[in-house]
Order: structure tokens, then C-alpha cells, then sequence
């Protein structure tokens, strides 16, 4: 659904410095209402300082592969706009920079007509292509074969296409079935791990490329969920040596599971580079951690180096992992149906010089909290 809403009374200084994002379509506010802060600012302008872009409302701020985001982008006219522009919206692979789609569309009222001062509302609906994770939408306004200029050069990409928010997908891992099980010796040799797709783990906090190389890969049978984690780590080190010991104040790598997806009930298992095991059930999201619950996960560790010796260079480490389904909470069923979808995310805890932690994901958080279950990405199983 499109709808582009005329606010009245908008005026510039009422705007707030946030972030961005879509949005449902809503009537037309009266003059002082509040309405949703933008979840993305821009305060460039086009045409010379004709018109000035605020930002935009994006709504949800992730959302499933497939889903739509709403984007309400923000407008106001500094000085009257030129006749016969059309609206473009591009949408670019982050990761890439590739475009992978467009969403032009007409605007409801045509720009030569938006008062000055006035602020003008344009929402549309955008799913993430199949295999895309994020898209950076480019905006602007077109006329032919030229474009409306975007005055400042930061704002834009050098074509006269306006930077706009980010839409975050939550990645999706299609888990295969093992065959054979891989024998769960921490070597990572099996031929079954050679049929499941690789993960490189991110920076949690912003998706960057971590300082240290951790790869990931997940199986599964009517049984088990395998997992393991080849990590690059120059000095493999672990404190710790005893049964949920807090290893998430050290190095580890972890998984947590939330296997109906219902953003509640999930499992949290870490492993330590010593071969540590933590394992946790919680009823809801970090309340009620109940250490007695036993994963009966199988695990192994082995250091390709020395461990807890500092006065030389490791490569790193290597785990697996051997989860008994039936063991986890809330599982829908037992054992998993082809074309069935948990939420899950994969992580690492990497303490530079032994000081400085580094925290690492599959699905990124955008905040300090491995608990953040909105940001969990999908388990989907294969035949």
C-alpha cells in the first residue's frame, strides 16, 4: 500500500536528529501534533537549497526475507520547486553496493505543488530481494534523462542519488542434513562439514568485518544439531575449568537457540577454548537463568597452537558441537520437519591482549546485548 500524506504545520526546527525507517501510512496530522521520531536523518537538500530531505521512519526495524519495511521518507520546500520531476528510489545490496531493485513510484502530489515550508510525507513498501540481507535505498527526483541535483557531495553517490536509510534483513541459514554424522572430535575433517554453507561471523555491534577470522557451519539429523567453529586467534587462552563457569566474561564461542521463535523461552551454549561447556535454559528473555538445565551436548576442542601461552603465536582454535534436539526448549517438533524455521544466532567473544573484548555474530545486534532476540536470525531445515 502507497500513501503520501500532506503534514501541515511542519516546521523545520520540530524535527528530530534520530535514525530511520518505514512506516504505516496515517492521515493528516493537526497542527502540533507529535508524531514518530525518524529512525534515519539526512538534512541535505536538493536543487540548489530548494528542498531539504529530514530523513526517514522505517518500520519494521528488521524484518523476515520476504517481509516489506514500510519507509516514510520526510521532505520540506525551502523555495518554490521546479514542474515535471518523478520520484525514484533505488535499492542497493550493502554488501555489494550492486542494485538490486527499484521502487519508483508517483508521488501524490506533484512536486512543482508542495508549499514552502510545508513538510510532505511519502511511504511505500519495500521486501528485500531473495539472498539480501541489507539494502541501502538512493533517492531523488528525475526528470527525463537528468536528474534533480543532490547539493552536498557526502549526501550522495556522485550520480545525484540521495543516500537514505538502511533495511536490515535478519539473515536466513539453511541447515542439510549430516550424512554421515561428523565424528565430534574437534578436527573439523568430515566430509559432511564440506557440504554445509560457511558463516563468517561480523562485528555484533554494527556488521563490520571482525578483527579475527571465525567461520561457522551447522548440520542436523532426526537427533542432532551439529555445529562447529573454526576461529583465528593468535593467543588462545581460557581461565576457566568448570561445568557453567562464566565463560562469557572470557573467550568462547557460543549458540543460542529460540527454536519456536516465540521471543521468550530459548537455550544459551557456550563452549571455551579449554573444552568448557555453559549451558543455560531461559523462560524469558534474560530472566529466570536456570543452570540446571542440561543441554547434553557433546563437545571438543582442538587448539592449533598452545593454550594459555602467551609467549607464543597460535593460529587458533577449532569446536564442535553435538546438540541433542529433544533436550531444547520449546521445540516445535521433534524431530525437525523439512521447511521448518527457528530463530538462532552464533557468536564469538575474542579478548584482544587478553583486555579488549571483541564481540562477534552471525546476525548483527546493533547494541552490547547477545540477548537481543529480535535480531536472532532463521534456522531453516533441509531434506
Amino acid at each position: 500500500m502507497r500513501r503520501v500524506a500532506l503534514l501541515l504545520a511542519l516546521c523545520l526546527c520540530s524535527c528530530r536528529d534520530e535514525q530511520a525507517g518505514p512506516r504505516s501510512r496515517a492521515p493528516a496530522a493537526p497542527a502540533g501534533a507529535q508524531r514518530p521520531a525518524l529512525t534515519f536523518t539526512s538534512g541535505a537538500t536538493f536543487g540548489g537549497g530548494a528542498l531539504r530531505y529530514l530523513g526517514a521512519r522505517v518500520a519494521p526495524v528488521s524484518a523476515a526475507p520476504g517481509a516489506p519495511f514500510r519507509v516514510t521518507h520526510l521532505f520540506v520546500p525551502l523555495k518554490p520547486l521546479p514542474a515535471g520531476y518523478s520520484f525514484f528510489v533505488h535499492v542497493l545490496d550493502a554488501r555489494t553496493g550492486q542494485m538490486v531493485a527499484n521502487d519508483d513510484h508517483p508521488l501524490a502530489a506533484p512536486l512543482e505543488s508542495w508549499p514552502v515550508g510545508k513538510a510532505f510525507e511519502d511511504t511505500h513498501d519495500i521486501a528485500l530481494p531473495a539472498g539480501v540481507a541489507s539494502a541501502r535505498l538512493l533517492l531523488g527526483f528525475f526528470r527525463g534523462d537528468e536528474r534533480l541535483p543532490v547539493d552536498q557531495p557526502r549526501a550522495q553517490d556522485g550520480q545525484n542519488r540521495m543516500v537514505g536509510p538502511l533495511l536490515e534483513g535478519l539473515p536466513e541459514y539453511r541447515v542439510v542434513r549430516a550424512q554421515p554424522a561428523p565424528v565430534i572430535d574437534g578436527v573439523l575433517d568430515d566430509a559432511a562439514w564440506a557440504r554445509a554453507a560457511p558463516i563468517t561471523l561480523v562485528n555484533s555491534m554494527d556488521g563490520s568485518p571482525g578483527h579475527v577470522r571465525t567461520t561457522a557451519r551447522l548440520l542436523w539429523d532426526d537427533r542432532f544439531l551439529y555445529v562447529s567453529f573454526d576461529c583465528e586467534d593468535p593467543d588462545v587462552w581460557s581461565d576457566y575449568t568448570k561445568r557453567d563457569d562464566p565463560l562469557y566474561q572470557e573467550e568462547a564461542v557460543e549458540i543460542f537457540i529460540d527454536a519456536d521463535g516465540d521471543g521468550r523461552t530459548y537455550n544459551e551454549i557456550e563452549v571455551s577454548p579449554a573444552n568448557v561447556l555453559f549451558d543455560a535454559y531461559f523462560p524469558e528473555r534474560r530472566k529466570g537463568m536456570d543452570l540446571s538445565w542440561d543441554s547434553g551436548a557433546l563437545t571438543a576442542v582442538t587448539v592449533q597452537g598452545t593454550l594459555n601461552d602467551a609467549s607464543d603465536v597460535d593460529q587458533g582454535f577449532r569446536v564442535e558441537m553435538r546438540i541433542p534436539i529433544d533436550r531444547l526448549a520449546a521445540v516445535p517438533h521433534v524431530p525437525p520437519r523439512p521447511g521448518d524455521r527457528w530463530r538462532f544466532n552464533l557468536y564469538r567473544l575474542e579478548m584482544h591482549g587478553r583486555k579488549t573484548v571483541e564481540g562477534l555474530a552471525f546476525s548483527p545486534l546493533h547494541e552490547g546485548d547477545f540477548h537481543a532476540l529480535n535480531r536472532f536470525a532463521w534456522l531453516v531445515f533441509e531434506g
